[in-house]
């Protein structure tokens, strides 16, 4: 059994996934919205550990340490799946737009490393949600200019990261996911159907945190079904 901290996941593919991987393991879930969290907590019947966390808040580092005290003690598995997501022409792009959207998707799961991998005390797998928007070379949107850049930094710092953490056993990989069914989705893009839905990104996204690092360390690999 595998001690998992997923960050991200009230709903869409971190509820999903942490849904998924509670079956068989012991996951911490945490999340902003911690009402959505209890409720999903009580639904299911499987042990799914739960906390409140801000990864804006200027504590965020040192309330992450404490959650995973508390529940876990150690981890084996982290994902880092929050994510913040503007889509606006760059003209309208506003100085609290890219606050947020790098505090969460760059700067906040830079933190949530440096807090969890004290933790990997045998090794691990820490895997990194990016986007295909980060992705060089991959097919672009016009207003996800501030996403997509935060993502390609998290692209960079996943590949810098695995050459880092090398001597202490600790793979680091970045899933450059396409575009999945969520409800992030549904609010940026009204209408939209994507091709694969959230249960089945998380589906691929759970096998390959538990096993590639086996085989793969410090690689961006794109998770998309389109070329480019």
């Amino acid at each position: 059994m595998k001690k998992i901290l997923i960050i991200g996941g009230s709903r869409g593919i971190g509820k999903e996934l942490a849904l998924l991987l509670a079956q068989n393991h012991r996951v911490l879930l945490l999340s902003r919205d911690l009402d959505t969290l209890e409720f999903l907590q009580k639904s299911t019947n499987h042990q799914l550990l739960i906390g409140g966390i801000d990864l804006t808040a200027a504590n965020f580092k040192e309330v992450l340490e404490g959650q995973i005290r508390t529940h876990l003690s150690e981890v084996d598995i982290l994902i880092n799946n929050a994510g913040y997501l503007v889509n606006k022409p760059i003209l309208e792009i506003t100085a609290d737009d890219l606050k947020k959207t790098f505090d969460t998707n760059i700067i906040g799961l830079i933190q949530a490393c440096q807090a969890t991998i004290p933790f990997m005390k045998n090794g691990g797998h820490i895997v990194n949600i990016g986007s295909m928007g980060g992705f060089q070379g991959s097919a672009k949107f016009p207003g996800l200019s501030i996403y997509s850049a935060s993502k390609s930094a998290v692209a960079g710092f996943s590949e810098c990261l695995a050459e880092e953490l090398k001597s202490a056993k600790i793979q680091v990989n970045c899933l450059a996911l396409g575009s999945a069914q969520t409800e992030m989705l549904e609010e940026a893009f009204p209408g939209y159907k994507a091709a694969v839905s959230a249960e089945e990104m998380a589906e691929f996204i759970a096998e390959f945190s538990l096993n590639a690092n086996k085989w793969i360390n410090g690689k961006v690999i794109p998770v998309s079904s389109s070329t480019p």
